[in-house]
């Protein structure tokens, strides 16, 4: 839930700031969302984390909640799809760009029709390696999600929400070797998941090739 909420929030704020750096790159406000985007990478994931408990949590009121842990992966997620949009559609071959202007296509028809399904493998390897990244955090939720033994209650805010990275951290740390076995279970759907996330993009940039 927490990735999926994420993925939501970041896919679409990521994906038109990489249309725009890379398609409109002497717009005014290009350089300065490519810089943001280059300082979202070097923060530390805890700070981000820190900085949600802050806004969100206490600011807000929300209290621990899915809302607060999934906007918080959102912001880390964000440049990894923007800066790996742009990339993408900086591959994109020059002389199908020229074609399609020449046929009297304006920006929008050539980003749109041309430049985005021939970029979108690499931007969807980019999108998916996002979320490999979401599901791997720890620190940030601890600030934010908080943690619940029960399932989802539904709610966006005031919501406690349990997640694997947490259990790994916490249940191997204790005596019991139940808890252990718990961690080891937790640590080993973490990989398997990854895992594949990795194989699919593998996948997505192998077609692009």
């Amino acid at each position: 839930m927490l990735s999926a909420g994420a993925l939501l929030l970041a896919v679409p704020f990521g994906v038109a700031s990489g249309i725009y750096i890379s398609e409109y790159r002497h717009g005014v406000w290009a350089p300065t969302i490519r810089f943001l985007a280059d300082i979202l990478v070097g923060v530390p994931s805890i700070v981000l984390g820190y900085f949600g408990y802050v806004t969100m949590v206490e600011g807000l009121g929300w209290n621990f909640s899915v809302a607060a842990g999934s906007i918080t992966l959102a912001i880390i997620c964000l440049p990894y799809i923007c800066r790996t949009t742009e990339l993408a559609l900086q591959q994109v071959s020059p002389d199908l760009r020229e074609a399609a202007f020449a046929l009297g296509a304006n920006d929008r028809r050539v980003i749109t029709r041309i430049c985005l399904p021939a970029a979108l493998p690499a931007m969807l390897t980019g999108i998916l390696l996002a979320l490999a990244i979401s599901v791997g955090e720890t620190a940030p939720l601890l600030y934010t999600a908080g943690w619940s033994d029960f399932l989802w209650n539904g709610r966006l805010t005031h919501s406690l929400i349990g997640y694997l990275t947490y259990a790994i951290w916490t249940f191997i740390n204790e005596l019991f070797t139940s808890a252990h076995a718990l961690a080891y279970a937790a640590a080993f759907l973490v990989t398997i998941f990854v895992l594949i996330v990795n194989i699919v993009s593998r996948l997505a940039f192998d077609q692009r090739l």
